[in-house]
């Protein structure tokens, strides 16, 4: 059989960093790796500027935008963009990562009869209610579309709403992190043992991500002041929320805000710290790479509760880490508090953190799923049974 032309849209790709961006680059990676399929890339640039670029020896088209309402880039332009690339490249599978609800408008009045459609559903639209009014049909028509719709957990595919009607066509394939985004070095090793001095050895509770609500930050300065252990918090990264969280902990000496950081000073923090603090409250947090890349340093984990993410299938309540209900405070002071004070329960969920990301969410996990979803969607041989 030939190999099937690809092409993938996301909402952004690299060097933009974020977890959808980095899963459409794992698929990319995985089908280039293995020869078994050309491909191409049509994406934002998160800019007013268009341009084409190469990522990993890949095409990319990056499309320029006016405006962004509601988070999503308004772009007439990506319309004849969208429309140049299907004609001239001819894919014989879209793989479109949603949510994306503009470019999923402009795909339906696109998509050739022939071409098939794999819709990877990452995240239902949550936050956006009064837009989702005008976002659903346009949701409901490429769900009916899809030959074959990718969820990143079951129980992300249990509990979505507008994917019940279409469970038969709904396969799970993980999120999964690269080797080298977890790659030590020495150098790493030693930028860890810095940061473990830089706090006088206490133990050190990290969090890394965008400071935006969902990731549920301000609740993890809240819960700090009822931590009885000696402890200091760590927060990378930045977003909306950085300065009323730092107004929120003046005078508290326990947390630290670090700003963004590289990739292998993320690695240090990893490295370095005792606890990972996960405190993210909605479903827009579907999955959790950040989580998964702190469990594969055998660090144990704590987390809220979220009805319906996959965040709660990644870290396992007991046996990776704690998970508390959802936005107690105290609840996930206390959590902190028994990881705190028994070394040993530490130790066993750490392990049992880097077991589990390695037998689930490391690319060679996935590698063969793919690229056998790839050649059955090409040859209309679905796991569901479709034809």
């Amino acid at each position: 059989m030939n190999s099937p032309r690809i092409l993938h849209i996301s909402n952004f790709y690299s060097p933009h960093v974020g977890g959808i961006e980095d899963t459409c680059r794992t698929m990319v990676s995985i089908v280039k790796r293995n020869n078994v399929g050309l491909q191409k890339v049509i994406c934002f640039s998160g800019s007013r500027s268009s341009y084409v670029g190469e990522v990993d020896g890949v095409t990319v088209q990056y499309v320029g935008g006016s405006i962004q309402v509601a988070s999503q880039w308004i772009s007439f332009r990506y319309f004849f963009a969208l429309r140049k690339i299907i004609r001239q490249f001819q894919p014989d599978i879209i793989h479109f990562h949603s949510p994306n609800p503009l470019i999923a408008f402009y795909l339906l009045m696109l998509l050739p009869e022939n071409i098939r459609l794999i819709v990877h559903w990452h995240a239902d639209v949550v936050k956006q209610k009064r837009l989702y009014t005008f976002i659903k049909p346009i949701e409901k028509r490429l769900l009916e579309k899809a030959d074959v719709i990718l969820t990143t957990s079951p129980i992300y595919a249990r509990d979505s709403k507008p994917l019940q009607p279409y469970l038969d066509k709904v396969e799970v394939l993980a999120s999964v992190i690269n080797k080298n985004a977890v790659l030590m070095t020495e150098d790493i090793r030693r930028s860890a043992l810095q940061i473990k001095r830089q706090y006088n050895n206490r133990p050190i509770l990290f969090f890394i991500g965008r400071h935006v609500p969902y990731k549920g930050l301000e609740r993890l300065v809240t819960a700090e002041r009822f931590v009885k252990n000696d402890c200091v918090i760590v927060i990378a990264g930045e977003g909306p929320l950085t300065e009323m969280l730092k107004k929120k902990s003046e005078g508290r000496e326990r947390v630290n805000f670090v700003g963004r950081i590289s990739d292998d000073e993320k690695k240090a923090y990893y490295e370095a710290c005792t606890i990972f603090a996960f405190p993210s409250v909605t479903k827009n947090e579907a999955f959790g790479l950040a989580l998964a890349e702190a469990m594969y340093f055998a660090k144990p984990t704590i987390t809220f509760h979220i009805h319906g993410s996959g965040v709660n299938w990644v870290s396992l309540n007991g046996e990776t880490g704690i998970e508390v209900e959802n936005g107690d405070v105290h609840a996930y002071a206390e959590a902190i508090d028994e990881l705190l004070s028994d070394k040993e329960k530490r130790s066993q969920m750490g392990l049992a953190a880097r077991k589990r990301v390695e037998e689930n969410f490391l690319v060679n996990c996935i590698e063969q799923q793919v690229i056998q979803l790839y050649q059955r969607v090409k040859s209309k041989q679905y796991a569901s049974g479709n034809s």
